[in-house]
C-alpha cells in the first residue's frame, strides 16, 4: 500500500513537472521557470503543499465552494500555485493571481485528462 502512495505521488510529481515546463514554454508571459530542476522542485513543492495545506483551505472554503459548485477549488489551487512560486524565489515565478488561475485551470485539465486517457488505461492492463 505505502509502495503504491509513493508510486502515484511520484508519477504525480513527473505529470506536474511535465505540465509546469509545457505551460511555462506556450504562456512564457505568465510563467516562468529557470529550468527543469526549478520544475521538477517547484512539482515536489506544490505536491507537499497539496498533501498538508490544500486540505485545510479545502475545509475553510466549504460554503464557498458548495456556493460555487465547485468553481471555488480552482481559486484554492491558484492560491497553492502561488505559495509554490514564493517559496521557489525567482526560479518559478507567475505574473500574478489571474495568471495563476489561469494556469491553475488549465493544469487541472490536463491532469484530467492524461489520468483519463494515459495513466488509466496503462493501469488496467
Amino acid at each position: 500500500m505505502f509502495r503504491s502512495w509513493i508510486a502515484n505521488s511520484l508519477l504525480n510529481i513527473v505529470i506536474n513537472m511535465i505540465i509546469l515546463m509545457t505551460l511555462a514554454g506556450y504562456l512564457h508571459t505568465m510563467v516562468q521557470l529557470s529550468g527543469v530542476g526549478a520544475a521538477f522542485l517547484a512539482s515536489v513543492v506544490l505536491s507537499i503543499l497539496n498533501v498538508f495545506v490544500r486540505p485545510v483551505l479545502l475545509l475553510f472554503s466549504l460554503p464557498a465552494t458548495i456556493l460555487s459548485l465547485g468553481f471555488f477549488i480552482f481559486v484554492i489551487n491558484a492560491l497553492m500555485l502561488l505559495l509554490t512560486s514564493a517559496i521557489m524565489g525567482p526560479a518559478f515565478k507567475l505574473e500574478g493571481f489571474g495568471s495563476a488561475l489561469i494556469v491553475a485551470i488549465i493544469m487541472a485539465l490536463f491532469q484530467m485528462i492524461i489520468q483519463t486517457f494515459i495513466i488509466r488505461p496503462l493501469k488496467k492492463r
